[in-house]
């Protein structure tokens, strides 16, 4: 009897699903108004001269205090400057410098995150004893004594904000390094003899981005309310430069006059509210095991 050899049969791989960033914003309606607010507050800030309706700056004593009207769509304050027009060139300060802050304090906290995961022994517990310290203290109380020993600035109420957040960011950081050292692929390049420098910044941190994207847009709306509870206080922007939280400030001096408040306030909560749209959903997309939901 003649033996015949079997061929096995091969199916076709089945095609990886690709993720669509789109088709996720399109089935996540609260992530999917959370990307338009943020849109809308970015043509805010990059049109702002052409949407306000006054000079933010200018005064008109004549007006002071008065009610939103056709006129002055949000009021005007108690020197009678319009609060529109301060409210869309504030935003052009507010939104960036919670930015820039997170971005900051990421990038420091990322650095110093890798650099005690990835080291270990005595510079992971030098650097992680320095962030024990740092998260020790409530983050406020510890961000309004930096700005006060600083001085009253904008640049100064940036710095208090960064050293706040950076050890979150760092251990975080670490925490990922620590996990991703010990992945078959890292002891490959270790094996093969790639340089310390190359692993950590070509295999480790490429592979630590996910997370850090998802922390930093959750983040960017409490760093834009605590630039503003710091100008509120006195420690952020100065006057006569207009920022929401100085505005808010204006407005509790005056609480019969609601708009003074109010307006700047909403500001805040639709910022801070989309970004935390936003963020869910970018960790929704970036979580394999959610992306066919």
């Amino acid at each position: 009897m003649a033996l015949t050899a079997t061929m096995p049969v091969l199916m076709p791989a089945r095609p990886e699903r690709r993720a669509d960033p789109w088709r996720a914003l399109r089935t996540r309606p609260l992530a999917t108004s959370g990307a338009a607010i943020l849109l809308i507050w970015l043509i805010v800030i990059l049109a702002g001269p052409r949407i306000a309706t006054h000079d933010p700056l200018q005064q008109s004593l004549a007006d002071r205090l008065s009610p939103p009207s056709r006129e002055y769509l949000f009021g005007t304050d108690k020197l009678g400057r319009d609060l529109f027009s301060r409210v869309i060139y504030a935003a052009r300060v507010s939104i960036p410098v919670g930015v820039m802050v997170i971005a900051l304090a990421a990038a420091v906290g990322t650095t110093l995150g890798a650099l005690a995961g990835f080291a270990g022994g005595a510079i992971d517990e030098a650097l992680m004893r320095v962030t024990d310290v740092f998260l020790a203290f409530p983050p406020i109380i510890l961000a309004l004594a930096i700005a006060a020993a600083l001085g009253p600035d904008l640049k100064n109420a940036m710095l208090a904000l960064v050293a706040v957040w950076w050890p979150s960011y760092a251990r975080m950081m670490r925490g990922v390094t620590l996990s991703i050292k010990q992945q078959e692929y890292v002891l490959a390049s270790v094996a093969m003899g790639a340089g310390q420098g190359r692993i950590l910044l070509r295999t480790i941190l490429p592979n630590a981005v996910m997370p850090l994207l998802v922390l930093a847009t959750v983040d960017i709306g409490g760093g834009v309310t605590a630039a503003a509870a710091l100008s509120y206080l006195g420690l952020g922007v100065q006057p006569p430069t207009p920022e929401w939280g100085a505005l808010v400030s204006d407005g509790a001096e005056a609480l019969d006059q609601w708009w003074l408040a109010t307006f700047p306030g909403l500001a805040i909560l639709t910022v801070v509210l989309a970004f935390n749209l936003v963020g869910d959903a970018v960790q929704d997309f970036l979580d394999p095991r959610l992306r066919g939901t």
